[in-house]
C-alpha cells in the first residue's frame, strides 16, 4: 500500500510538470498550427520554412489564456493517473500470486518467464486503461476546445454529465480499441526485443552485464 501511495504521489508530480508538453503535443497532433511558419535551416543547412517550436507554441497559449491555460485538462488527467496506478498495482499483485508456481518452475532468463511476466503486465495495463479511459477522453476534449475557443467541457463532473447525456456510456470509451492495441503491441515488442538482446547479444562475462540488463528492466518493466 505504501509503495502504491508513493507511486501515486510521484506520478502526480510528474503529470503536473509534463502536462504543458502533452497539451501542446495534442494540439499539434490534431493539426492546430495558429502561428505562421518561419524561415530557418534544416539539418543539411538549407533554408526552409519551419513551423513554430514548443516554446513558441507555449508562449502563444500563455498570451491567450495566461499561464493557467497551459494546464487545461489537468484535473481529469490526474484522476486517470491516480486511479490507473492503483488499479494496475492491484491487478498485477493478483496476477503475480496466480502465476507464482509457474515462475518458480521457469528460470528468470527463459522465454516462458518473459511470456508470463509480460502477460501479467499486459492484463494489468489493459485493466488500468479500460478503467481510466473515460478520464482520458475528457482530458483530450478539454484540450482540443482551445482550437474553437469553446467552454463546453469545463470540469470533470460537468464533462461526465455532458458526455453521458449526448453519447451515453459508449461515449466514455471512444478510441479505446486502438489505444489498447497500441499499448499491448508496444509492450510485447519491447519485452521480446529486450529478451533477445539479453539472451543473444549480451555476454554474461561482460563487466557491465548487470547494468545493461537493468537498463532493459527500466525500459520494459519486466525482469528478464
Amino acid at each position: 500500500m505504501a509503495d502504491t501511495c508513493g507511486q501515486v504521489l510521484l506520478g502526480t508530480g510528474l503529470t503536473v510538470l509534463s502536462h504543458p508538453l502533452m497539451y501542446i503535443k495534442v494540439l499539434m497532433q490534431v493539426g492546430h498550427e495558429p502561428l505562421p511558419p518561419t524561415l530557418g535551416r534544416n539539418i543539411f543547412g538549407r533554408q526552409v520554412y519551419q513551423l513554430p517550436g514548443l516554446f513558441a507554441y507555449a508562449k502563444y497559449i500563455t498570451k491567450i489564456d495566461g499561464k493557467a491555460g497551459l494546464f487545461k485538462g489537468l484535473a481529469p488527467r490526474l484522476c486517470a493517473g491516480s486511479i490507473g496506478t492503483i488499479v494496475h498495482s492491484r491487478v498485477l499483485l493478483v496476477a503475480m500470486s496466480s502465476l507464482e508456481t509457474g515462475k518458480s518452475q521457469n528460470g528468470d532468463g527463459s522465454l516462458q518467464h518473459v511470456v508470463n511476466e509480460t502477460s501479467k503486465e499486459m492484463v494489468a495495463r489493459c485493466c488500468a486503461t479500460i478503467v481510466t479511459h473515460p478520464f482520458h477522453v475528457i482530458t483530450l476534449r478539454c484540450m482540443v476546445q482551445f482550437i474553437g475557443r469553446e467552454t463546453k467541457y469545463s470540469g470533470v463532473f460537468d464533462s461526465i454529465s455532458i458526455i453521458y447525456k449526448e453519447e451515453g456510456i459508449l461515449g466514455f470509451f471512444a478510441g479505446l480499441i486502438p489505444r489498447l492495441l497500441g499499448d499491448v503491441l508496444s509492450l510485447w515488442i519491447c519485452n521480446l526485443l529486450a529478451h533477445l538482446i539479453n539472451t543473444y547479444a549480451i555476454d554474461d562475462t561482460m563487466n557491465h552485464m548487470g547494468e545493461i540488463k537493468n537498463c532493459s528492466l527500466a525500459v520494459t518493466g519486466v525482469s528478464i
